[in-house]
């Protein structure tokens, strides 16, 4: 009697895998495997440009060495970027744009606007100061003046949204009578200095005299609003 040949064992690999619903049918699933594959290659050339930005800087990091850090031949690079420039370019859209876009955009204005001001600070703070987001702005305020485009990109993507949504705080915060001086409208870099000062100090003279970014902003907030009082 013959043995009927047995089917080999489904790898757990695969078997984790497999859709509950319809099975993908047989082009549909390299073509998937591909696009996975590409993203991911893509994703570690973005990690690998980002520490070899903040190791080296803009002008100094070369293209060999985010390949070789990434696992990747220096040609597949030119498969998903145009240039370093570009992949620059992309570095802050996925790590800094979305925490600016999302800081902006406020919730209706329920308590004070100075209470809307120290939450947006404060989750600046949070989210920037000694983070990689940090050393990626530090490197933009070192390199723009040697990059105007990237420092132009970076305006276009970051600051402008940043200012305008300052600038909305101020003019409803002098609407309400909470700001009393109307030139701070003219001038919402003000608002956000404490912010940049912290930046630009915790890579350079934290180590000499440690800031306190909230207790500055808190102090800066002050002469803005007057004074919180207390019961």
């Amino acid at each position: 009697m013959t043995k009927k040949p047995t089917m080999p064992a489904t790898p757990p690999a695969v078997r984790a895998n497999v859709s509950v619903a319809a099975p993908a049918s047989s082009e549909e699933a390299p073509t998937s495997s591909r696009a996975t594959r590409a993203a991911e290659r893509r994703a570690a050339i973005v990690d690998a440009a980002m520490e070899e930005f903040i190791a080296r800087g803009f002008a100094a990091t070369r293209l060999d060495d985010i390949a070789k850090r990434a696992g990747v031949a220096k040609g597949t690079i030119y498969l998903h970027f145009k240039d370093k420039e570009s992949m620059f370019e992309e570095l802050v859209r996925i790590v800094i744009v979305p925490v600016v876009a999302r800081l902006t955009t406020l919730p209706p204005p329920a308590g004070s606007v100075r209470d809307l001001i120290e939450a947006f600070a404060g989750n600046f703070l949070r989210e920037v100061i000694g983070t990689r987001r940090g050393d990626l702005v530090r490197l933009i305020v070192a390199e723009g003046p040697r990059f105007p485009s990237v420092a132009d990109f970076y305006y276009r993507e970051v600051v402008s949204r940043g200012i305008a949504a300052m600038r909305a705080l101020i003019e409803l915060g002098i609407a309400r009578g909470e700001i009393r001086d109307k030139d701070l409208a003219r001038y919402p870099q003000i608002l956000v200095a404490p912010a940049m000062i912290a930046v630009i100090w915790q890579s350079l003279f934290a180590r000499h005299a440690p800031l306190d970014a909230q207790d500055m902003l808190r102090v800066h907030l002050d002469l803005i609003f007057g004074e919180r009082r207390t019961t």
